[in-house]
């Protein structure tokens, strides 16, 4: 019988989400899922299709934290608003940045203790955060085709942003990279998607969504 190193795109998915609720608890009686990767790489969408195959798991998107201000300086935020509250079995409470308006506000988003919680965005499995998570997965789509993803979605009305974010993006994940940690890597096909075991080799039940 032939053992297969990844699972068949159609069900990765619904193996992984299948696997991940019975991880350890990460943060409280939280298991914290990350997905990182570059911007435009698909984490939203991923991230999305996570969540549904989990049957509704919470979703923190990383923009709602990060601001103009603060692209990546939004650890200890996260840290506060929700990292904290989680930790203790509570529903964390937070402010959401409007990137239109450039503020933050005024109404606060809840996110509740569920059994499994994704955070999504780049910088989603740094450093700071990696002792919170149960689990990293990266998108594994390299910079350039993320970026060239990124500003076709955006379109020109995004174009300045777009060129201060490519260098601080660049920066970051130069000084606190998050795929050398990654558990699994992430892989789009027409199929759907592909689960690759990631340069992480710690065992913290990979194994039963990375092998058919």
């Amino acid at each position: 019988m032939t053992r297969h190193p990844h699972p068949h795109p159609r069900t990765a998915l619904p193996r992984l989400a299948e696997a991940l609720p019975g991880l350890p608890p990460s943060c409280g009686p939280v298991r914290l899922v990350a997905v990182d990767g570059h911007a435009g790489s698909g984490k939203s969408t991923f991230a999305r299709r996570l969540a549904e195959a989990l049957g509704g798991a919470p979703v923190l998107r990383l923009d709602d934290i990060a601001s103009h201000d603060a692209l990546f300086a939004w650890t200890e935020r996260l840290r506060r608003a929700v990292l904290s509250p989680l930790a203790r079995g509570e529903t964390a409470r937070y402010a959401v940045y409007d990137w239109t308006e450039r503020r933050f506000g005024p109404a606060d988003r809840e996110l509740p203790p569920a059994p499994v919680v994704i955070v999504e965005g780049v910088g989603a499995g740094r450093a700071a955060l990696r002792p919170f998570l149960a689990q990293l997965l990266w998108m594994d789509v390299p910079q350039e085709e993320a970026w060239a993803r990124g500003r076709h979605r955006d379109g020109q009305v995004q174009s300045d942003f777009w060129d201060g974010w490519e260098p601080a993006e660049l920066r970051h994940f130069t000084e606190d990279p998050s795929r050398p940690f990654a558990h699994l890597l992430v892989r789009q096909s027409p199929e759907g998607y592909e689960l690759l075991q990631g340069p992480n080799e710690t065992p913290v039940g990979t194994q039963v969504v990375t092998l058919s």
